[in-house]
């Protein structure tokens, strides 16, 4: 039966892209003396690699540095300690998509303290926390917030309409980061080896690709937009090597029936309404990337939910920090996931030691379902 993602998961284009791809890349890593290094920044992406096989499939001369594009994986410890210091209020009911639960902080994860008693739930919308929130007048509702460009949207439009509703007893806790000043921050730093990028098909939806364009001309590194079937993403590999062997160094989009050169304007609209931009972030595995946060404007500090912490909790120390150093390895290419000598025997799905095996969009985590030699 023929579905919508039919012809984006047909095997003869597979195999005619997979080909292409070889044809070009062979020489080249020849030429070059070792494989081409390309990142794939999203976690989708890399999902993608393993639950399709397509990482049976790539020619040896391409190499896949799995990048920090999934917002889970590099949560930090801190944020999640701030989450649990106001999950455990009385007064509050804490709101969260599901996988930030199962993150570990200094000391426990969110799942944990709800099963201690806190009152914490998991929402498929920010939006809901609104109902939630009116209809518990006497609690204080706080959701949650983080994720890359593509999730800040939304964020921003749930705090106007509360705004706009004069929903007083609704705040977030907002970790946001965004993309570009990540990837520039990679490029500026001198140990991780990339020829060029497959940039991830959602945030582009909302930034658009002209947002790229820095890279290429600041850093000399191609880019390529793609989508997450896997004739989308070979169609982006192979424009992004073809212009490694053409030595051009362009931003292209793959993913043209979604992604268009200025984005969502309306999208980039409603986030600006609602938050300062260029704020310094803390990452999980990667440390203060300048510039990558956000932070909600003076004028909807009501809404902070930051106002609910104490000075202590705000500055823990860098010393609390308890993710395996491993993840900064793999987060900046040093390190294949199973590589990693706790992947798989002491850290897991089930019982996960870094944030990169909480997430089903990190790159351990894709390892561990999909990758055949490791299954047992």
């Amino acid at each position: 039966m023929m579905t919508l993602t039919s012809a984006f998961r047909d095997s003869s284009q597979v195999t005619k892209l997979i080909k292409l791809i070889q044809t070009v890349a062979d020489p080249l890593a020849d030429k070059w003396g070792r494989p081409l290094q390309v990142m794939e920044v999203c976690g989708g992406h890399t999902h993608a690699i393993f639950k399709f096989g397509l990482d049976q499939l790539f020619p040896k001369s391409v190499e896949f540095i799995h990048g920090p594009g999934c917002p889970v994986c590099v949560l930090p410890v801190e944020t999640i300690d701030q989450a649990l210091a106001i999950a455990e209020q009385p007064e509050v009911i804490f709101t969260s998509f599901g996988d930030p639960l199962r993150v570990l902080g200094s000391k426990k994860s969110l799942l944990q303290a709800k099963a201690q008693g806190a009152d914490i739930r998991v929402l498929y919308s920010p939006l809901d926390a609104i109902d939630l929130a009116k209809n518990n007048p006497d609690k204080q509702v706080v959701f949650f917030a983080i994720g890359f460009d593509t999730t800040i949207p939304s964020i921003a439009f749930s705090l106007l309409t509360a705004a706009q509703q004069g929903i007083r007893n609704l705040r977030f806790l907002c970790h946001h980061i965004r993309l570009m000043p990540t990837l520039m921050a990679l490029l500026v730093g001198d140990d991780v080896q990339l020829d060029g990028f497959v940039g991830p098909g959602h945030v582009s939806m909302v930034i658009g690709a002209n947002a790229y364009h820095p890279i290429a001309e600041c850093f000399q590194k191609p880019l390529v937009i793609a989508g997450f079937e896997p004739v989308d993403f070979l169609q982006a590999l192979y424009q992004l090597i073809l212009q490694l062997a053409q030595s051009r160094c362009e931003i292209e989009n793959a993913y043209a029936r979604v992604v268009t050169a200025e984005g969502n304007l309306s999208a980039q609209q409603t986030i600006s309404t609602v938050f300062d931009d260029g704020v310094d972030s803390q990452w999980r595995g990667l440390g203060v990337v300048p510039g990558s946060g956000v932070k909600i404007k003076d004028y909807y500090q009501a809404f902070d939910a930051t106002q609910l912490l104490s000075s202590t909790v705000l500055s823990l120390s860098s010393a609390e920090i308890t993710d395996p150093g491993y993840c900064n390895a793999v987060l900046t290419g040093k390190l294949k996931p199973d590589q990693c000598p706790l992947f798989r025997k002491h850290c897991t799905p089930e019982n996960p030691k870094g944030a990169l095996m909480v997430s089903g969009e990190g790159a351990c985590a894709a390892y561990y379902h999909y990758k055949r030699e490791f299954c047992v």
